[in-house]
């Protein structure tokens, strides 16, 4: 296992910008900046052998500052949204950004993809780790307390990309982290133009429904029947222009998944993707209750990576979270964080061939 350090580039604040690599001895690689702690690159091999990039991102700091589609980032205080960008906690309203119609979706207008971080990492013979860390200071976001929180990521020999969340706040606070890697499979990688024939299956048999702003109707609804059906292999192609529960016609995913089998002890595997062309494979393991498939809907961003035009369906990412607007949702998962405690949480993202 190996661990290199290279100058990325400056940020407008003049922070100098660096970019971190983890390689393990099949060749894999992993890069992270601590600009947003985000992933920048994913090196996995198709069953040809051949190494590609399979992670959406910029080669360059200045769009990492910005970085709107939140290619590689990890989410926080809040990801996903949160409806009128307000929520009550302990007889308090607190007031949020609206940067999504009405709502506030993944923090507001202030993202943790766009602060520095502080970087530790470690290397083992068959592992190395790198944690990002920052406090998020009361008021940050809107959102109240001193939240402690870092994203630890380590790659292994087993070629699993395994990410760890932790966090702990001096106030009760809400909470609900996850990674907003885009991932494509196909042949380029990140250059193939879509996902479209890719395929993906979920271990789900129910999502939450959502109002035409995209914020869940607090209902929990089988899929079965539906575009949503993805408890069998098939291509992301094979649901576009199909219905939902609702007899709506789905045009793209951006939709939470009910997973089964949440014990709340441990992780499980939820969802497999992968390309038929390539023999690449990624299979996602969380001990979330939830996951958002999203397939990058009218995505239209010119000069990233090797100077690629990213579209529509350029990409899917899986986001392992609470459900949305849980908050504000009877029923839905605990999305506060208690004053002195402790959150924990890992995602896994295994890479084979086949």
């Amino acid at each position: 296992m190996s661990i290199t350090k290279s100058r990325f580039g400056v940020d407008k604040a003049g922070n100098e910008v660096t970019k971190y690599t983890l390689k393990n001895k099949n060749g894999m690689e992993v890069s992270f900046i601590d600009l947003g702690a985000v992933i920048t690159d994913i090196i996995v091999p198709g069953r040809d052998g051949v190494f590609e990039d399979i992670a959406l991102g910029y080669s360059e700091t200045a769009p990492y500052e910005v970085n709107k589609p939140s290619f590689g980032a990890p989410i926080g205080r809040y990801a996903n949204r949160v409806s009128d960008a307000k929520f009550v906690l302990n007889g308090k309203e607190y007031k949020l950004d609206q940067n999504d119609e009405t709502n506030c979706l993944h923090g507001g207008n202030l993202r943790y993809n766009c602060c520095m971080y502080n970087v530790e990492y470690e290397e083992f013979e068959e592992e190395d780790k790198i944690i990002f860390s920052r406090r998020s200071p009361d008021g940050e976001q809107g959102l109240p307390g001193n939240l402690d929180y870092s994203v630890t990521y380590i790659l292994d020999d087993d070629d699993e990309l395994i990410i760890g969340y932790k966090a702990e706040c001096d106030q009760d606070t809400i909470i609900n982290f996850t990674n907003h890697t885009y991932f494509n499979l196909g042949k380029g990688g990140h250059k193939c133009p879509d996902v479209l024939d890719q395929e993906v299956q979920i271990e789900a048999d129910c999502y939450t429904p959502v109002n035409d702003i995209l914020v869940p109707t607090g209902e929990i609804k089988e899929l079965a029947g539906t575009a949503l059906d993805f408890r069998e292999f098939k291509k992301l192609r094979d649901g576009i222009g199909k219905e939902d529960a609702y007899g709506n016609v789905v045009t793209g995913y951006d939709y939470n998944f009910v997973l089964r089998n949440d014990t709340g002890d441990g992780i499980r595997r939820v969802a497999q993707f992968r390309d038929n062309s390539t023999g690449r494979i990624m299979e996602v393991f969380t001990d979330q209750p939830g996951m958002q498939l999203y397939t990058a809907n009218d995505l239209d961003i010119d000069g990233c990576k090797d100077g690629v035009h990213y579209g529509n369906f350029c990409g899917a990412c899986f986001e392992t979270q609470n459900f949305p607007n849980a908050i504000n949702t009877e029923g839905f998962p605990n999305a506060i964080l208690k004053a002195g405690e402790q959150f924990k949480s890992i995602t896994v993202y295994r890479f084979k061939t086949f």
